[in-house]
């Protein structure tokens, strides 16, 4: 990271009246302000998807139709994935960006402020549309959150529900990336090359290139549906000679990037946590840089490793196989670089540490079960089985969600202008992480076993580890309202003042302005040394 000078810091809030009360939000165009909104909603949704998980597991608790009729536990599965990825953890990334990254390249704002505005409302519709659609006749959506052909056909009024909140939600992320782009290109500070900036804003800037890439194709995978569904056409229809295995295709060049969407931001937060509580600079800044772009590249050649079990030539598969192995080495380089970044640094624990070196473990053990999916002969035995929603969750929960937990805890001071209570920290550390074993482990060793996912029942021999998975699932979600409770005290004013730089190894711009951050930051750019 780069030196810099301290006379950019606004000596006054006064310059700039700015509207109070609702209006204050809902014509929102401060991105600090627009930046809170998103990780606020992304919150509440991340309540409203955990809630449809437990109901999940409270019905797989045993044996036998315990609760719920097999189409509503399916509508719960469907909605939670949806729920989670779309109005989750792509808008609580986007609340990061919107937050840190002018603070980061040390601009005065994002580029387009009223988009900005524009790209955070289209959320709550899109998340009103999921909502609704369970009370709309045949419920929700129930078809996957891939919602596959044919029986994405098949469904009530719920599916066309969905297929609009995606495209309003899709919209948003275009928006949003192209904000973020146009940000990082154009608005970096005198001195701050590409390659002094921060790994943050870098990972954003190719998630972004990613999203621009693969939403537009998700979109026309949706519209396709609808038209089948309304208009009389034919693309996944096999009844009327349409071919549902084209609609896993196109989904897939749009699914498997979206991984990757949700996982980069993470790697940049990483990037940002591990070198502070170090007291080192991170080992092998470029690698880390042309790491992300790799891995960005490569995921739009390994799609149809979702689908190895359609049929597809033995040529096919052995392609898929091998290019999925190839995105572990820059993935690889980029542990390597964390590990090395620690080793021999005068390390200390805070809270923002310990979920980033738990990130770190729990994340290679998603990567490592991902490597053996990979494997043509393997995946077809343990396709659609609950070993595939372990390596997913060990992705996604221990990647995403952890790597989100690291970069609150780390900036929460700079937010807030109040250091959280650091006993409380740890307390939702160890609950998060022994109970996120807890739940998603066993599930490894039912998916060998042959348990399929999305059923509502299951065979006695799978009785043990589901309950264990329940209890698991029900222990991980109570542990997430401490880190509420954290964050609404720290909100509200409480807890000690927070300095400009609460964190001894913490470099940046960021660490240049005081805490909490003034509402507008930055009005004369700093000069980066």
């Amino acid at each position: 990271m780069s030196s810099v000078t301290a006379d950019h810091i606004p000596a006054s809030e006064g310059h700039h009246d700015r509207p109070s009360g609702w209006r204050r939000w809902l014509f929102a165009t401060n991105h600090k302000d627009i930046g809170t909104m998103y990780l606020l909603f992304s919150f509440i949704m991340l309540l409203e998807g955990g809630v449809l998980a437990l109901l999940v597991r409270l019905e797989l608790f045993s044996p036998g139709l315990q609760f719920f009729r097999p189409e509503l536990f399916n509508q719960f599965t469907t909605m939670h994935g949806l729920i989670m990825i779309f109005g989750s953890i792509m808008p609580a990334f986007v609340g990061f960006a919107n937050w840190m990254i002018p603070l980061q390249i040390g601009a005065s704002d994002m580029a387009f402020a009223r988009m900005n505005n524009l790209s955070f409302w289209l959320l709550p519709i899109g998340a009103t549309l999921f909502t609704v659609s369970f009370f709309v006749p045949g419920g929700a959506n129930a078809a996957g959150w891939t919602m596959y052909a044919p029986l994405s056909l098949q469904m009530g009024p719920g599916m066309d529900f969905t297929i609009f909140a995606v495209h309003i939600l899709g919209a948003s992320s275009i928006m949003g990336a192209i904000n973020i782009i146009v940000t990082v290109l154009n608005m970096r500070a005198p001195g701050m090359t590409l390659m002094k900036m921060p790994l943050f804003p870098w990972t954003w800037l190719i998630t972004a290139y990613l999203l621009l890439a693969i939403m537009p194709v998700l979109a026309a995978a949706v519209t396709m549906l609808l038209t089948d569904r309304h208009f009389g056409t034919t693309f996944f229809n096999a009844a009327a000679g349409g071919d549902p295995v084209l609609y896993q295709h196109v989904f897939w060049f749009f699914g498997h990037p979206e991984v990757y969407v949700m996982i980069l931001p993470a790697f940049g937060i990483i990037s940002a946590v591990i070198p502070a509580f170090s007291r080192k600079r991170l080992f092998g800044y470029a690698s880390m840089v042309y790491a992300t772009a790799a891995i960005a590249i490569l995921s739009f050649l390994v799609w149809a490793h979702h689908m190895f079990a359609t049929g597809m030539p033995v040529t096919g598969q052995l392609y898929f196989m091998y290019a999925t192995m190839l995105i572990a080495i820059p993935t690889g380089v980029k542990v390597f670089n964390w590990v090395a970044t620690m080793w021999r640094g005068s390390l200390t624990f805070e809270t923002p540490m310990l979920f980033g070196a738990g990130f770190m473990w729990v994340f290679v053990i998603g990567g490592f079960t991902g490597l053996i999916v990979a494997i043509a002969p393997v995946d077809i035995a343990v396709h659609d089985t609950y070993y595939i929603i372990a390596h997913f969750h060990y992705v996604m929960v221990a990647g995403s969600l952890f790597g989100m937990y690291a970069g609150a805890y780390y900036w929460l001071p700079k937010w807030t202008g109040r250091m959280y209570n650091e006993r409380l920290g740890k307390i939702h550390f160890w609950n998060s992480m022994i109970s996120f074993n807890i739940t998603f482990f066993p599930m490894h060793f039912l998916g060998l076993a042959g348990m399929p996912r999305r059923y509502a029942d299951y065979a006695a021999q799978f009785t043990n580890f589901n309950q264990i998975a329940s209890i698991g699932a029900l222990w991980f979600g109570l542990s997430q309202l401490v880190f509420l409770y954290l964050a609404v005290r720290a909100w509200r004013g409480h807890g000690e003042p927070a300095p400009a730089k609460p964190w001894e190894g913490a470099e940046g711009l960021e660490w240049t302005v005081p805490s909490p951050a003034p509402h507008h930051t930055f009005e004369t750019p700093p000069e980066v040394k």
